[in-house]
């Protein structure tokens, strides 16, 4: 058919040999591809072992009475938010906390108005929410190493660091102001996505109600962040642009950083598959299950046609480097 000849096998008087095509690896880039899934750190745990451990629960709930199976958590359970680690109660440094008090007083709803109307002098009823916002947080601030926040567990950077699953990667996607150079005149809004990793996990405590926040470190969106030709979100978490960041845990979306084999230096950025449990029957009966896991990739780079790349490539298929195939 005269398609890719330069593939084709070469015959010989004892062997035959099979040039590597662009899809074999030298035993190099083997070893890359296999230390970078040896070392990835993710959504869970090894599956094996989880359903090992979910198997022999579920055997021993059968000689209990009165014990349900561990089965796949329900929708309500889905949106359980509490603690999974104890606390050190720490007295933290006053700047610190006047700057996660002040990012919960823009962010919280019954402020909004009087941020709008500071420089008017209309009376307005004050709600008992707004006046424990006022007092301020006790100086004695809880800190957790691990919490569940509607379903989803979020781990401090440290608690990775010694365990085999990673939990402490965020996403914000936030409405800032944006200029071209520090000499622009005209910044416009608009929405700005920011990653970054937990460093420590507040409960700032307003006596009536407790508040909790995320004290991050964010890449820098500048020289740490940039989109590779193939789609991939690409982030170098050595160049940081904010330091001690708070924001509110509600508003942050976990992802996943990954080492990436061909940039060194460079993560991929993946994100945690929604997932969604209509348990319609019981919680002891799976009903309809979704698991909806988002692209790696927002779009495909564009590739030319068959008819053009037998044209220009030519003898392109064969990839340089690689140990040819012999047959006897």
């Amino acid at each position: 058919m005269g398609v890719k000849t330069d593939l084709q096998p070469e015959y010989g008087e004892r062997r035959t040999r099979l040039p590597p095509g662009p899809w074999n690896l030298s035993r190099a880039k083997k070893r890359e591809v296999c230390n970078s899934l040896y070392g990835m750190k993710v959504p869970e745990g090894c599956i094996a072992k989880r359903y090992i451990a979910e198997e022999a629960v579920e055997f021993c709930t059968e000689h209990l009475s009165d014990v349900s199976t561990v089965g796949v958590p329900s929708s309500q359970k889905m949106g359980v938010s509490k603690t999974l680690s104890g606390c050190t109660v720490s007295v933290v440094d006053r700047d610190l906390l006047n700057q996660a008090h002040l990012y919960v007083l823009e962010n919280t709803e019954d402020v909004l108005p009087y941020i709008d109307e500071l420089n008017k002098e209309d009376n307005h009823g004050v709600s008992e929410n707004l006046r424990w916002l006022a007092a301020g947080p006790n100086m004695a601030v809880p800190l957790y190493w691990s919490y569940l926040i509607k379903g989803i567990k979020f781990n401090i950077k440290a608690q990775d660091d010694v365990r085999t699953t990673q939990n402490s990667g965020v996403y914000l996607l936030a409405h800032t102001m944006q200029v071209a150079s520090a000499k622009d005149k005209n910044p416009i809004l608009s929405n700005i996505g920011f990653y970054g990793v937990i460093q420590e996990i507040w409960d700032l405590d307003y006596q009536k109600f407790t508040i909790l926040v995320f004290r991050c470190d964010w890449i820098d969106s500048t020289s740490g962040l940039v989109v590779d030709e193939l789609g991939f979100t690409l982030v170098d978490l050595s160049k940081i642009g904010h330091r001690n960041d708070f924001v509110l845990a509600s508003q942050v979306k976990q992802v996943f950083f990954v080492d990436d084999p061909m940039h060194r230096g460079w993560s991929v950025v993946l994100s945690m598959p929604n997932r969604e449990y209509n348990d319609v029957i019981g919680d002891d009966v799976l009903g309809d299950v979704r698991i909806e896991c988002e692209p790696f990739t927002r779009g495909m780079p564009n590739v030319d046609t068959f008819d053009e790349l037998v044209g220009e490539l030519g003898s392109q298929n064969v990839r340089d480097g690689c140990e040819d195939i012999w047959i006897e």
